[in-house]
């Protein structure tokens, strides 16, 4: 399920000062700046500093089709 555009337009990273914006890559919604991955569960964004993960390793879980393995 896609984040709505409008929605996608003002979140913004909270583990960076900037607050840089997000976008979607598979089930994660990507910080280029600080190079993290903030999952989306149910649609829902989770954007906890905690839960996020390495974007590196958020991309090794994705298929090219952009789904999770597994």
């Amino acid at each position: 399920m896609a984040i709505p555009v409008p929605l996608l337009e003002i979140l913004a990273c909270p583990a960076c000062a900037e607050r840089p914006p997000l976008r979607e890559e598979g089930n994660y919604l990507v910080c280029e700046h600080c190079q993290r991955a903030y999952p989306i569960r149910d649609g829902i964004p989770i954007l906890l500093v905690d839960e996020s993960i390495p974007l590196e390793e958020a991309r090794k879980t994705q298929e090219p089709n952009g789904r999770s393995q597994g």
